[in-house]
Parts: C-alpha cells; sequence; structure tokens
C-alpha cells in the first residue's frame, strides 16, 4: 500500500511531463538536428536524399543580410517593447489598484484586458485603418494640430515603431492582471504602518510595493521577455515583414525561410540561434533574481 502511495504524485504529475517531452523537447531536438541537414519539402518523402551539410546552414543563415536584420530588429523589439509593455501595465495596475473596488474600475479592467484576448486579424483591421497615410485617425489628429502625416507602416524608418505601439497596446492586458493580483496581496497593514510613519506615495512605492510584489515582476518580465523574442503576429498580418525587411523579425525570418523557400535546414538553423538567445536571457534574469533574494 505505501508503494502505491509513492507513485501517485508521479500521476499527477505524468501529464505534464508527457506534454513538456513531446511538445517541446523532442521538437527542440529534432530541430537542433534537422539544422545540420539539407532537408526541403522535395525530400520529405525521399529520405534518402537528405544528407548530413555540418555547419553550411548557419554559415549560409549568418551570411543572409535578412537574417542579420532580422536579429537586429528582434533586439530592437525586446529592448524598446518588453520594459515599456511592463511599464505600462504596472502602471494601469497601479492605477486600478488604487481606485478600490468601484464598479467603473472594474469596468476598465475588463477594458484594459480586452486586447489581450481579441483575435489578431480582428485588431489588424481597426490597426491598419488608424494607420492609414490618408483616411487614418492618427494622421487626421497629426493634421488638425497642424502637423505633417506619417506614413506609419510604409516607412522604414518608422514601420518598427509603429509595430511597438500596436504590441504595447495588445499586450499589457494580461501583465496588468498579474500585477493586480500582486498589488491585492500586499498586505495594507504596511501601508497604514507607514502612513503613519509619515510616508509619502512614492516612498511606499519604492519602500513597500516594488519589494512585496518582486516575484510577480520576475515572472512578468521572464514571460514578456520569452513572447518578445518570438515576435510574430504583428508583423505577419501587419507588414509581412516589409518595407524592405525593415521590420522582420527571427520568427518570421524562420517562417518565410521554412514554408515559403522550403528550406528546413536554415529555418531550424535560424531556430535554433533563436532558442539560445532565449535561454541566455532567461538564464541572466535567473542570475538576477537569485541575487536579488539574497
Amino acid at each position: 500500500m505505501k508503494r502505491t502511495r509513492k507513485w501517485i504524485p508521479y500521476l499527477f504529475v505524468a501529464p505534464a511531463v508527457l506534454i513538456l517531452v513531446f511538445c517541446s523537447i523532442i521538437p527542440i531536438l529534432m530541430a537542433f538536428g534537422i539544422s545540420f541537414t539539407n532537408l526541403s519539402m522535395q525530400q520529405l518523402g525521399r529520405w534518402e536524399l537528405v544528407s548530413f551539410v555540418g555547419l553550411d546552414n548557419y554559415i549560409t543563415i549568418f551570411e543572409d543580410s535578412v537574417f542579420r536584420k532580422s536579429i537586429t530588429n528582434t533586439f530592437y523589439y525586446v529592448i524598446i517593447g518588453v520594459p515599456a509593455v511592463i511599464l505600462v501595465s504596472f502602471f494601469l495596475a497601479y492605477l486600478l489598484h488604487s481606485g478600490g473596488e468601484k464598479k467603473i474600475f472594474s469596468f476598465f479592467r475588463a477594458v484594459f484586458y480586452s486586447p489581450s484576448v481579441t483575435n489578431m486579424v480582428a485588431i489588424s483591421i481597426v490597426w491598419l485603418y488608424l494607420f492609414n497615410p490618408s483616411i487614418g485617425l492618427f494622421n487626421r489628429i497629426l493634421n488638425a494640430f497642424g502637423m505633417e502625416s506619417i506614413l506609419w507602416l510604409n516607412d522604414p524608418d518608422v514601420a518598427k515603431n509603429s509595430l511597438l505601439i500596436l504590441s504595447v497596446w495588445k499586450n499589457m492586458g494580461l501583465n496588468m492582471l498579474i500585477f493586480l493580483a500582486a498589488l491585492q496581496s500586499v498586505p495594507r497593514e504596511l501601508y497604514e504602518a507607514s502612513s503613519l510613519d509619515g510616508a509619502g506615495k512614492w516612498k511606499q512605492l519604492v519602500k513597500i510595493t516594488l519589494p512585496n510584489i518582486g516575484f510577480s515582476i520576475f515572472f512578468v518580465t521572464v514571460t514578456t521577455l520569452i513572447g518578445w523574442f518570438q515576435y510574430f503576429e504583428e508583423v505577419y498580418v501587419m507588414t509581412e515583414g516589409g518595407p524592405v525587411n525593415s521590420t522582420i523579425s527571427m520568427t518570421y525570418y524562420i517562417y518565410r525561410t521554412g514554408f515559403w523557400s522550403s528550406r528546413f535546414g536554415q529555418a531550424a538553423a535560424a531556430s535554433v540561434i533563436l532558442f539560445l538567445f532565449i535561454m541566455i536571457a532567461t538564464l541572466i534574469q535567473l542570475r538576477v533574481q537569485a541575487r536579488s533574494d539574497d
């Protein structure tokens, strides 16, 4: 009977482990193996034509200026987008938390969260109109103040920032709810005691709020970082990597190389590089969090 009980926890964990193995670990290992072959669409049914090419795929993609551009763009999205999403999400959560349990604030929670659960295709229809250079709302507002129209998605120097505006708006909702839950878990007694000691709102934020929601900040940072390294939907729906590859991301490069050009080996090599970037960024975050806990 005791031996049977020992296996019960493993039975509960087994489904999650199986999903992780078959949906994550095995595909990662397969992609790593494919990155050293010349696999293409034509060879899927003729495996005898698949051959080992060593590091040729890695050399080829790093010689490709489009791939190098996709790396630059991806890091631009991450460096600008991740802090922007986190700050906007926390600011909204802090304002809603300060408002208490009033019905109007519950309504705003739903409003701010709704973009996160809205289909990207539906969102793109609205935002393509907003970004329209001739009849778009954004340019209408600029013109009303005497400023010239902007080619939001057609100017290579502006297109990346236009996608960032859309992405921050779309991704702030889920992080806002996480921050809101963390803020509600902070004991009110701490704020009451600090108020009696003469602490203002800013000091309470720095000395009480942020230290008590440290793990939530860490969790949101890691998940947001991973999500933005996999930046794809906005590029795919809004610009298809254009104009002149100015908005192409690594994930879109992988998609285009694998499914448009049927160069699965090179696409797998690019995905391995992306995986390494994500792992390095995550390990850095874990190291920083471990030091802060010490």
